[in-house]
């Protein structure tokens, strides 16, 4: 079967956080995470049939909805979830933020890999901890973790968390098995609990195979909670719902009673109705998706290495958020952003959105019709060629 992901939909008046901010006319948005295709057929005819019955009441999570979460992992990635493991809440971001207030206490810290993505932070303030940044290496274009700077920060008493991003936004990367090992090692050494946030999991191109955090080790798994989500590759973000996966009963206990205590333990009927025909309906609507964005990020990458050279596109490993270098710019990425957004309406994110590490840089959002695609490259190089040295 064929799927359209070239047709533009127009969004503007429909409440689009995306779309709708700022109001302003021909202004094209190629900032926040979500995409501007159409979901998957089958999830659009089960929202339909539910949208039907016309009540729309507290919803109880039926046994087929961890079915669905199951099998998914189970035949798509290789990982065998035991449904009890399974914790529902409205979304990743509140999940990191109960998790964060179930293992930890004020003034604990939290690693993270920086640059990442900008939530982790507010969630790690919000609880009261503190951040503590594990930088990734960049070089020769491609980032990699620090290990010994890792070990350095996991060895702190105050350490309690690490936030791993797997793949990682913004930078792109797919974590190997030997690197996630390496990390785990770490973290086990050190009494260092790890939270795996894969919600871009099922986005990840030749190659470049996602591996869930938790699969790698009996130890591995005991010592960790993942968040996922429908949410990214079927273009769900309103309709507030993820799972966090927590095996170790303890802890598991703790992190569903901090999802109650922040109230984010009720979700929708169309959340349900969607994560099931996502995971049980759409598999081949996902891999024509992911062809289709593989060739975006080739159309982009072809782009700049014609039309602005001095400017690194990352490779892209996963999601479909592309890290740009734009230090020869020489005017820093907030300036960067502003002037995309001044002089020519095209709406990135800037660099330093993203913590330590994220200075120089803008994420430019790639999931859009080709044409759109195009019209922001164009947007672009008319601001980026005048900086030429």
């Amino acid at each position: 079967m064929k799927y359209d992901f070239d047709t533009i939909i127009p969004r503007r008046g429909t409440n689009s956080y995306k779309w709708d901010t700022p109001e302003e006319e021909g202004v094209l948005p190629m900032w926040v995470a979500d995409m501007d295709f159409r979901t998957a057929p089958a999830v659009i005819e089960a929202l339909q049939r539910r949208v039907a019955h016309g009540i729309f009441g507290y919803t109880k999570v039926p046994q087929a909805y961890y079915d669905a979460v199951v099998r998914w992992f189970g035949n798509r990635h290789r990982w065998q979830v035991d449904p009890r493991w399974i914790v529902y809440t409205s979304g990743v971001v509140p999940a990191l933020s109960a998790i964060i207030k179930a293992l930890t206490v004020p003034g604990d810290r939290v690693i993270v890999q920086t640059p990442a993505y900008n939530c982790f932070y507010s969630s790690i303030r919000n609880d009261g901890c503190e951040m503590s940044a594990n930088r990734l290496v960049y070089r020769d274009n491609r980032y990699t973790v620090d290990f010994d700077d890792l070990e350095a920060k996991a060895a702190d008493p105050k350490a309690k968390l690490l936030l791993l991003c797997n793949p990682h936004n913004p930078v792109g990367r797919v974590w190997t098995p030997e690197e996630l090992r390496r990390i785990g090692d770490i973290c086990l050494r050190h009494g260092v609990f790890v939270v795996a946030d894969e919600i871009h999991c099922e986005l990840t191109y030749e190659g470049h195979d996602y591996t869930p955090f938790a699969s790698l080790s009996e130890r591995f798994l005991m010592n960790s909670a993942t968040c996922v989500s429908p949410s990214k590759a079927f273009n769900l973000a309103g309709l507030q719902i993820a799972d966090i996966v927590a095996a170790d009963e303890q802890v598991r206990r703790r992190i569903d009673r901090a999802v109650n205590i922040n109230e984010v333990c009720d979700v929708n009927p169309f959340g349900v109705a969607a994560t099931i025909a996502a995971y049980d309906e759409s598999g081949a609507w996902l891999d024509a998706l992911r062809k289709y964005l593989w060739g975006n990020y080739e159309y982009l990458r072809r782009f700049f290495e014609e039309r602005l050279p001095q400017y690194p596109v990352l490779p892209l490993e996963g999601t479909y958020l592309v890290w740009i270098d734009c230090r020869a710019t020489g005017i820093g990425s907030d300036d960067t952003a502003l002037r995309l957004q001044k002089e020519q309406k095209l709406m990135v994110n800037s660099g330093t959105l993203y913590g330590p590490g994220g200075e120089g840089f803008i994420r430019l959002n790639i999931a859009c019709p080709r044409t759109l695609l195009a019209d922001g490259l164009e947007r672009t190089v008319r601001v980026l060629e005048r900086r030429r040295d």
